[in-house]
């Protein structure tokens, strides 16, 4: 019984997250590139793209909000938000103004996030986050049966990240 209770909690719970959430994952990945790539330095589209999955998923658990509504996918070398995809793909490095977002959309709240999860993935590479990725849970789950290495779309939900990242803050 409380495993159904807990269920329906992490539901109603995402139901309101859902309407809450305005901003886009250009959004954040613009705020995330304003304060990752001062003095002309610059990230990996890997680094980028598995830090706004790391924003997502604590937003969702310390906020009890979703930062952005765009899905993430469990692509071959981790979490992939398709969108951000299409505005980097072909590139390598990104820096400050590759990516267009409006970053008035994030409220205190939401940046504050960021500024925490970048305090601690920040100094991370690309590959170390990659590699990261691939050891939880919500990556691996979403992956199921595909092979690694295989292409695949499957969505990495926002109530299994919720799950996980969550049940680390109870330990």
């Amino acid at each position: 019984m409380g495993k159904v209770i807990y269920k329906l909690y992490l539901w109603i719970n995402l139901v309101e997250i859902r309407i809450m959430a305005k901003a886009t994952v250009l959004d954040v990945a613009h705020y995330i590139l304003e304060h990752l790539c001062s003095n002309k330095r610059t990230i990996t589209t890997w680094k980028l793209q598995k830090l706004v999955y790391y924003c997502q998923a604590w937003s969702l658990v310390w906020d009890e909000r979703k930062l952005f509504e765009e899905r993430i996918e469990a692509w071959a070398d981790g979490p992939v938000c398709p969108e951000l995809y299409e505005r980097h793909k072909g590139k390598w490095d990104l820096r400050i103004g590759d990516i267009q977002g409006n970053t008035n959309r994030l409220n205190e709240t939401a940046k504050e996030t960021i500024n925490v999860v970048l305090d601690y993935y920040g100094k991370e590479s690309g590959s170390y986050l990659r590699a990261l990725t691939h050891m939880e849970r919500p990556w691996e789950e979403a992956r199921g049966d595909t092979p690694p290495g295989y292409r695949s779309d499957n969505e990495i939900p926002c109530e299994l990240m919720l799950e996980y990242y969550g049940g680390l803050v109870e330990e």
